[in-house]
């Protein structure tokens, strides 16, 4: 099917005229007459000057302007309808797919935040310390008591100025001497960031 373009390019060459010279004549630029020619309109601001230029271009070849523009009509609107239909399919689906991926963005982005506030607060966070056994207070035999503790694996354990060293789990154990009838013991932890805790518990010797 042959299209505007082609038809007025074809009666141009059968006049034996160049773009250049019909640029002089019509003042329009030699490159938009081309882009007539080749049926490019993607350069053009919009259909009502495509229409004015062929018509222009077709009354300085003696060619019959309607019938120019109804050509021209035919081919743009058959090229702005598969547009129109390539834009109407992709924002039919575009909603979904852009929801799914916003969510699957926002949740990454969500979950990694939560890691990472979890991770600062750890950092900053002094070490947790809390005492396993024995879980009374009371002591009714003997001269000592074993307190058996809990803290981080990579903490500094000081009591009574005695450093204690945790095990892979971070259980410690310290014996402590029943010599009055009320006995405190002072836990003192350093956690690998230098932050410190410090967890008093009294015993009473019954």
């Amino acid at each position: 099917m042959v299209s505007v373009g082609e038809l007025i390019s074809k009666e141009r060459l059968k006049k034996g005229l160049t773009l250049k010279q019909i640029e002089k004549e019509i003042r329009i630029r030699e490159k938009v007459l081309k882009a007539v020619e080749e049926n490019d309109w993607d350069g053009f601001s919009s259909k009502i000057y495509i229409t004015g230029i062929i018509r222009n271009y077709a009354k300085y070849l003696s060619l019959d302007p309607n019938k120019m523009i109804i050509f021209f009509r035919r081919d743009y609107e058959k090229k702005d309808d598969v547009r129109f239909k390539k834009r109407v399919s992709a924002s039919y689906l575009r909603p979904q797919t852009k929801r799914l991926i916003y969510l699957v963005v926002f949740l990454v982005f969500f979950v990694f935040f939560v890691y990472f506030a979890y991770q600062l607060k750890q950092f900053f966070a002094p070490p947790k310390i809390s005492l396993v056994s024995p879980a009374q207070t009371h002591i009714h035999t003997g001269t000592s008591v074993r307190v058996i503790g809990r803290t981080d694996k990579e903490a500094n354990i000081t009591i009574f100025g005695d450093k204690v060293y945790p095990n892979k789990d971070g259980v410690f154990e310290y014996e402590l001497p029943l010599t009055n009838k009320t006995n405190e013991i002072v836990i003192e932890v350093t956690g690998a960031n230098g932050k410190k805790a410090t967890l008093r518990k009294v015993f009473i010797r019954d």
